[in-house]
């Protein structure tokens, strides 16, 4: 009744469509505030698409450090053999030349 009350001097005033947009506002506040939820919540395509690409540039990053890591782990490890080839020919060398 209330409503009705205060509707009623916006339709003498001759604002009937303001009437119906006081009478609406409540729905439309809602469906808004619902539609920014939605909005907020859903996940678009070109979203999902450079999410997607992230996660691949990270990946092949990590793939990069992995390789590298095991290049300079892999060229460490063929200078300490090459060391340890060298050092035993000098001590065989050596162990000819005492006579033993």
């Amino acid at each position: 009744m209330k409503r009705l009350l205060l509707a009623l001097p916006l339709l003498a005033a001759g604002g009937c469509s303001t009437v119906v947009d006081v009478a609406t506002l409540p729905v439309k506040a809602a469906t808004a505030v619902v539609s920014g939820t939605i909005d907020a919540t859903t996940t678009t395509q070109a979203e999902a698409d450079r999410k997607r690409g992230r996660q691949a540039r990270r990946e092949d990053e990590r793939r990069g450090r992995e390789a590298r890591l095991a290049e300079v782990k892999e060229r460490e490890q063929a200078r300490l053999a090459e060391r340890e080839r060298r050092e035993a020919e000098r001590d065989a060398r050596r162990a000819v030349r005492r006579g033993g």
